[in-house]
């Protein structure tokens, strides 16, 4: 299955693409990859995996070793923002509530042929920008069409 690989840059834009590649499988979240193994357009760029999540959903997280999906004990952080019910949406003063657990499910850092989408951020600027290198994604958004007034 291909991958939906997103990468974002510093100026707060994703540019998007569907690849097939078997080179990703094996890396690690937080890996640094050169640009090349995903797009020879990408030559002079170096981009980090920050993360990835499979076809049911279930993100990876960094602290799991491994390809496998596992159950893991989580406090109030990464891949969990759960609130208490009877806090509900009154304030705290360290914005975490107190005391709660949640057993989630989550898969390995490592890429698998499972994962179907891999996040990505760029390191090292390129000669190119990607602006050029996606031009097909940089065009301004269609707005509905006006209405024509009818007399």
């Amino acid at each position: 299955m291909p991958f939906k690989i997103n990468i974002s840059s510093k100026d707060g834009k994703t540019y998007k693409l569907e690849l097939e590649s078997e080179s990703l499988i094996g890396k690690e979240l937080g890996n640094k990859i050169p640009g090349k193994e995903i797009l020879p357009a990408l030559e002079d760029y170096e981009l980090e995996i920050t993360g990835t999540s499979d076809k049911a959903g279930f993100t990876s997280m960094k602290e799991v070793e491994g390809v496998g999906l596992k159950k893991v004990l989580l406090t109030y952080g990464k891949a969990m923002k759960k609130r208490p019910k009877h806090e509900g949406k009154r304030k705290r003063s360290k914005n975490r509530p107190k005391g709660l657990k949640l057993r989630k499910t989550v898969r390995g850092k490592v890429i698998s042929p499972e994962i179907i989408q891999i996040n990505m951020k760029i390191t090292k600027q390129g000669s190119k920008p990607l602006s050029e290198i996606f031009s097909e994604q940089n065009k301004p958004k269609n707005t509905a069409p006006e209405k024509t007034k009818e007399k």
